[in-house]
Formats: C-alpha cells, sequence, structure tokens
C-alpha cells in the first residue's frame, strides 16, 4: 500500500487531498500544528476509508517541526504534498517583518528542506511523487506571498528537469480561489472576487492528479486561470503589479 504524506492536512486543498488519496487506497501521514484537529480529521478518514492514518503534529515554520516531519520522510513515502501555508490581509509595508519571514520559512524553507529530504529515497526506490502547492498568484506581482509561490514553481521545475522521469515526478500545483478557510484564516475580505472564480477544492486535487500522472511539471487547474495566466504572459509586469495591487485590496 503506497503512502502519502500531506502538510496542511485539516482544512481546505490539504484535506481535499487526504480524501483522494484515502479513496485512492493510500496510507496517509497527516502534518498540521493542531494536534486536536489533526487527530479528530485522521480518525475520520480511518473509520471513512478504512486506510491507516498516522497524524504527526508540527509546526512547519520552526526548525523543531521541520526536522519532525524530515525525519519521517527519510523513513519513505511514496507521495509528498507540501500543502501548508497561509495569506496576510494587508499590503508589504503593512506586516510585520516577523510575519514576513515566517511565510518565507513555511512557503520556501519547508518546501525545500521536506523536498530534499524525500527525494534521495525515491530516487533509491526509482518511484515517487512530490506536489508543491504554489498559486496562481506565482504568475504576478503581488507581495511576499506571489514572490514565495512563484520560487516554489520555480524550484518545482528545476527539480522536475534534475530528478523527474517515468517514476519519479515533481509537480507544482497553481490553483486560483478555491473555497477554503483560506481567506478566513487570514482576515481578507473577498466579497469582491466574482463568483465565477471560485474553484472547489476537490476540483482542484482531481485536477492536479491527473496533471501528475500526464507528468505535467506544473498544473493550473480549470480553463479560466489557464487564460488568466495566459493573457498575464503578454501584459507588461508593471500593469500586471498595478492591478495585482487592486485585486489585493
Amino acid at each position: 500500500m503506497p503512502t502519502a504524506l500531506i502538510t496542511g492536512a485539516t482544512a481546505g486543498i490539504g484535506a481535499a487531498f487526504a480524501r483522494r488519496l484515502a479513496a485512492d487506497g493510500f496510507s496517509l501521514v497527516l502534518v498540521a500544528r493542531d494536534e486536536a484537529r489533526l487527530r479528530e480529521v485522521a480518525g475520520q478518514l480511518k473509520l471513512r476509508y478504512g486506510v491507516n492514518v498516522e497524524p504527526l503534529p508540527a509546526d512547519l515554520a520552526t526548525d523543531d517541526g521541520l526536522a519532525r516531519v524530515e525525519a519521517r520522510l527519510r523513513d519513505g513515502v511514496d507521495l509528498l504534498v507540501n500543502n501548508a501555508g497561509f495569506g496576510h490581509p494587508g499590503n508589504f509595508l503593512e506586516v510585520s517583518v516577523e510575519d514576513e519571514t515566517r511565510m518565507l520559512k513555511l512557503h520556501c524553507e519547508a518546501v525545500l528542506r521536506l523536498t530534499l529530504a524525500v527525494l534521495p529515497g525515491m530516487r533509491e526506490r526509482d518511484r515517487g511523487a512530490v506536489i508543491n502547492v504554489a498559486s496562481v498568484a506565482a504568475f504576478f506581482t503581488r507581495g511576499t506571498y506571489s514572490a514565495s509561490k512563484a520560487w516554489v514553481v520555480n524550484f518545482s521545475e528545476a527539480t522536475a528537469s534534475e530528478v523527474a522521469g517515468p517514476r519519479i515526478k515533481v509537480m507544482a500545483l497553481c490553483p486560483g480561489f478555491v473555497r477554503t478557510e483560506f481567506h478566513e484564516r487570514a482576515s481578507m475580505d473577498t466579497s469582491q472576487i466574482p463568483g465565477f472564480l471560485w474553484l472547489k477544492a476537490e476540483n482542484v486535487v482531481n485536477a492536479a492528479m491527473r496533471d501528475l500522472a500526464l507528468g505535467k511539471w506544473v498544473s493550473i487547474p480549470d480553463v479560466r486561470y489557464k487564460t488568466i495566466v495566459a493573457v498575464g504572459r503578454l501584459i507588461p509586469r508593471r500593469l500586471i503589479g498595478n492591478r495585482g495591487a487592486k485585486i489585493g485590496r
């Protein structure tokens, strides 16, 4: 039975990955900060799908939390989903440097260290996959969040070019607006976001698993966001930055 480790697994896209992979017969290792909620979700998945579910409480914005998950990855897993992340409600100059560096720790350093922890075992066994959850924001200019997700995309593509093959795959997943707790937790006002731009977490995960099977290095779920990214690449970066700031507010 294959094993998948998912970070940020108690809600949103991470929880949707957990449900999909459990339904596919994966044993699960679920990582999140909230131990009580983590164990509750683990119990529900085990009861519903009859698979082994291992809760692993860890704060990936800390060295201790990262070390704990790195050690588990070195024991061997078949699929790593780097999903943990968060957003800021304010503009760049309105956010404390502590919060900005914590974001970089979680979005960049954690992705780097966990990917490096899992890949040697995958290469030795000649099988495995890594999905790094980025964002459509990676293709636009919008503060540290956008910059950190751009790093995730670049890192994933670079890693895929070095280690990917028919049996080892690395992919960046770049969803747009998804109906999750993400924006509420960040105290973001989403009232001005058009309804047609919202995606369901389950659909995002299904698209990701399809694109992973196809060997894609970057997955942009849904034709709406594929179009937005394609058009965005034709617009000068300065104009995108101005527009992105307005959307962000």
